[in-house]
Formats: structure tokens, sequence, C-alpha cells
């Protein structure tokens, strides 16, 4: 505010005497006056600047004529000189302010103009042969994701469905016939084999379950065993405290209470490591079983099996059905996949938009043929960010989660902000077409550049969303002052 102050003073004062000089001559008193304002605002300038000069002059008397007062007077060559000292003083003062302020500011900040704005962008393409008989959507227009945007002819698919459709239920028709012939000559064979192979699968069911019935009572008989020896050791430390306090009650060291606790704890010990030593012989008794019920079920399994050769050998020409009745079978899931691969081809008449999101390139038009893979438009996400590529030299104090000031070219009225999201693994060079080789001939060192993601903040380009497109010259500004 001072300096504010101070600049429209000398701003007056260069006015008012620009004016004195361009109008000639002024009255008496109006010259007094000026005489008196100008010493003091150049000396309110130019005080840093200049020493006050020392008063060598009397003041005159009031007695004195008019004459000698026009001669005081200072002369215009030198009222000129004061007024552009205290311009330069203004000049010294505006430029030393800016200077530090610029100063200040580039040492806490990076920035590049090499910057621009990007999004993801989706390209909608055709997945298979066809002619467009639709187009949803215009340039520019915005998207919800599965949009239905452009449609091609189906009747091709269409009829490819039908007949796919009826190969199926020719396969149905063979499966129910094969099916048929192998209930008129198994008979009971049939029943007999599938009784069979239930037991045999039974059979092995209860093998399993034996096994596994085996581990456990290996694995009981361990604990057991564990729970013994850590009795044994409870019952060998509660003896020998019974016997240390038994022979300090004989002596009248400790109260005939602590020996009899002392002597209750080894009597609990016994009784726990008898009761430990009948849970090792249950759980040793218990394998024995076990295993006794493995051979049984393997036994069991065997005999299963016996039947079930008896079975099919009583049964070659059920065999023979049944071998027909599976490659029906095998039909019937090769005419359901068919069917499953023409709905697919004629689901995909139907174009959607693979995002969210704004129509650009947009080169589908009524009747066009397509073939596989020819792009119609894309779609650009209303996710935009910023990639930066700022010197190598700029990222030594640059860390990720940094506030960024964002100016956009296309949009100079509005300052954004966003923050630092990550850096790329590499260089620029590095993800070049035709990367330099440096290990060539002579070298010379050149600063290169490093792209930085920079995500803007949501609140920042609320409302902006439909001007901020990919391709944006950018210019961000990366607070890199570290926090306190």
């Amino acid at each position: 505010m001072c300096f504010i102050k101070t600049f429209q003073i000398a701003k007056e004062v260069i006015m008012t005497h620009s004016n004195d000089h361009l109008n000639g001559k002024r009255s008496a008193v109006q010259d007094k006056e000026s005489a008196l304002v100008i010493p003091t605002a150049a000396e309110t300038i130019v005080r840093v600047s200049q020493p006050t000069a020392p008063e060598t002059e009397e003041k005159q008397s009031p007695s004195q004529p008019e004459q000698n007062k026009d001669e005081s007077k200072p002369k215009p060559k030198g009222r000129r000189r004061l007024i552009l000292l205290a311009a330069a003083g203004v000049v010294a003062v505006v430029a030393g302010i800016f200077g530090i302020r610029w100063w200040m500011y580039a040492s806490t900040h990076q920035s590049t103009d090499d910057a621009y704005t990007t999004a993801d962008v989706h390209p909608v393409s055709s997945r298979i042969n066809g002619t467009v008989t639709e187009v949803l959507v215009n340039d520019n227009q915005h998207v919800q994701a599965g949009q239905l945007v452009v449609k091609l002819d189906p009747r091709d698919y269409q009829v490819q469905l039908q007949q796919v459709q009826a190969a199926l239920e020719a396969a149905q028709r063979q499966a129910n016939a094969a099916q048929s012939n192998v209930n008129l000559a198994s008979g009971n064979a049939l029943g007999n084999t599938q009784q069979a192979q239930g037991n045999v699968a039974s059979g092995k069911a209860a093998i399993s379950t034996a096994i596994a019935n085996v581990k456990a009572t290996q694995a009981a008989v361990s604990s057991a065993q564990a729970a013994v020896n850590q009795t044994q050791a409870d019952l060998v430390k509660a003896q020998a405290d019974y016997n240390r306090y038994k022979t300090l009650y004989s002596q009248g060291v400790v109260p005939r209470q602590q020996l009899e606790s002392a002597q209750n704890t080894y009597y609990v010990d016994v009784a726990r490591k008898n009761s430990a030593i009948q849970g090792v012989l249950q759980a040793q008794a218990n394998l024995v079983q076990a295993q006794e019920n493995v051979t049984k079920a393997q036994a069991q399994l065997a005999a299963y099996q016996g039947a079930l050769v008896q079975a099919q050998a009583t049964g070659q020409q059920t065999k023979v059905n049944q071998s027909q009745y599976q490659a029906a079978l095998a039909n019937i899931a090769q005419s359901e996949a068919n069917l499953n691969n023409a709905k697919l081809q004629l689901s995909y008449t139907n174009i959607v938009a693979p995002s969210a999101g704004r129509v650009g390139n947009k080169t589908a038009q009524i009747g066009q043929r397509l073939q596989p893979g020819t792009p119609l438009m894309a779609i650009t996400e209303d996710n935009p960010w910023v990639i930066a590529n700022f010197k190598e030299t700029q990222l030594a104090h640059m860390r990720i989660g940094q506030p960024v000031e964002i100016h956009i070219d296309a949009i100079p009225d509005h300052k954004f902000m966003g923050y630092v999201n990550s850096f790329s693994p590499g260089s620029g060079s590095t993800f070049a077409l035709l990367p330099s080789d440096n290990a060539t001939g002579n070298f010379t060192k050149i600063v290169q550049r490093v792209p930085v993601k920079i995500v803007f903040d949501k609140n920042s380009i609320r409302g902006y969303e439909s001007r901020i497109v990919p391709g944006l010259s950018v210019e961000p500004s990366v607070n890199v002052k570290p926090e306190p």
C-alpha cells in the first residue's frame, strides 16, 4: 500500500509540472504552492536513493521585496531533473519488487510450455463384414457406455442363425434315436453296468474315507503321545515340588497348607498322566480299526470292479449303442457352439460405444461396406489429463502429489488446478521410433525431457469438461516447495 501511494504521488507531480511546462505562466500564488509541493513529494520518493541536502540559505523575511521571492523559486530545468529522478526511483522500486517476487516464485515452481492435454480415446470399428444401415450418433455427441452408435445389415447373419438352429434340432433327434437304441439293446445289462459303476465309485469313496480316517487316527496317536509326554513332565515337576515341600515341612520352614497344595498338584498330575496313557491306548485301537476298514474297503472295491467287468462283457451291443449315443451328444455340443457363435456374430451388427465420452473422427456413412477392423469413429472419455515434458534438470525436487497450476491456451481466462500423478519410466527419446545411440562417434550431451502425468482437480474443471479436449497446448507450473 505504501508503494502504491508513493507511485500515485509521483504520478500527480509529473502530470502537474508537465501541464505547467505546456501551459506557460501561472500565477504567483500557484508558483508558490508548486514550489512547496515539489520538494515534499520528491523528498518522499527519492529519500531512499538521495540524502537530504542541508539548508544553506536563510529564510527570507516578510519584508523582502517580491522580486527576491521570484528569484528563490526553482528553475524549470532543476524542476524537470527532480521529476526525472523521482520517476527513476519509482521505476527502480517497481523493478526491485517485481524481481524479488519473480525470484521467489521461480525458486519454488517448475514450469514448461512443452505440455498438452490428453485423454483415453477408444476406437470404434466393425468386428464383422457388413453394410452400414443406420448411424445413430453425430459428430461431437456425448454417448454412454453400451449406447448403440451404428447398425449393420443383419439379414445374412439371421440366415446363418436359422441354419445353425436347424442343425441343432437334427442333432438332438439323432441323439434321441441313439438313446432309444441303447435302452432296447441294453435292458438289464445297462442297469447292471450302471449299478456296478456306481458301486465302484462308492467303493473308491469308501477307500478314500478309510484312508483319511487312518491319517486322522495316526495324528490322534501322535497327539495323545505328546499329551503323555507333557503330563509326564508336569508329574516329574509336581513330584519334585512335593518332595521338597515335604522336607521343608518336616523342618518347620513351610506351613502344612503349602505341603497339601503341592501334594494335591502331584496327585492331579498322576491322574492326568494315567488319563493320557489311556488316550494313547484308545487312539492306537482306533488306528487299528481304521486300517482294518481300509482293507475291507479295498476288498469291496475289487468285488465291485469284478461285477462291472462282468456287466460290460455281457453288453457288447450296448457298448456300441452307447458309443453312437455319445457321438450324437458330441454333435449336439458342436451344434450348440455353432449356435452361440451365430448369435454372437448377429450381435456384432449392433455396434455400441465401448465407454462414455464424446464422438470424434466419425467416418461411418450409411451404405458403407465394412471389413473387420474398419474404423468408424472414436470415443474420447471425459477424464482428461496433462502430459508435461519437463527437462531432466527440473525434476530434482518434483514429487508425486505436488500441486500444479495449469494454464490452457484455449481457456486463458481460467486457472486450473491439479497435482502430479506419476512420472514416465523413461525419457521421450527412450520410446522414440528411432532412439539415439550415444555409443557411436562423438558425444554431445543434450538435456532430455521426461513426460510427467498431471491430473486435473475435479472441482477445478467443473463446467469446462466439454472445452478440455486432447491436444490442447498447456503451461503447467508445479509447486516444488517442500512442505514444512
